[in-house]
């Protein structure tokens, strides 16, 4: 299992221009299924499919929080078969997260933009970064709705449990 301290300031903006969005360097697209697994306290499990195309990569998570912007994570590889077995440790009254996950470069930094099915006009995206007081170059295209960094409720592991309103 790899361990790395995960530093990141996530957004709510409004739905980008996608047309736009695969002109940029490093464009990828890619559907996930996340589930949340049942956890001691303090730490965070989740199980992901990740699909490219035809080819999916599945992987186990567990973080564990630092502050609202950090966090240890240790992610590990796993096997269809695991994700499969691992589905049977669901977090109660949680139900998997389902997203369009758009990677794109700008400046010097990689962004991640998550398309949910609950959202028509909003999305989330983050960026991670080398440093907590990393300055970086927010992309013009982009309609900033909310800073929502270390806001519980618009992490993966709450949306599925409570999907939160959307902002606009």
């Amino acid at each position: 299992m790899k361990d790395n301290i995960e530093i990141e300031k996530k957004f709510v903006i409004r739905m980008p221009d996608f047309n736009l969005l695969r002109t940029l360097p490093e464009y990828s697209e890619s559907e996930i299924v996340q589930v949340y697994l049942q956890s001691p306290g303090g730490v965070t499990r989740r199980i992901r499919k990740r699909t490219f195309g035809n080819v999916s990569a599945y992987t186990k998570t567990e973080k564990i929080r630092i502050d609202g912007m950090s966090a240890v994570e240790r992610e590990e590889e796993i096997t269809p078969a695991r994700f499969n077995e691992l589905m049977n440790e669901k977090r109660e009254n949680s139900r998997p997260v389902i997203k369009r996950r758009i990677t794109f470069s700008f400046g010097e930094r990689l962004f991640e933009v998550d398309v949910y099915p609950e959202w028509e006009r909003s999305c989330i995206m983050e960026v991670e970064l080398p440093s907590r007081d990393t300055v970086f170059e927010m992309p013009p295209f982009i309609e900033l709705v909310r800073d929502v960094t270390g806001d519980g409720a618009y992490s993966n592991s709450a949306m599925s449990a409570m999907f939160p309103k959307e902002l606009i």
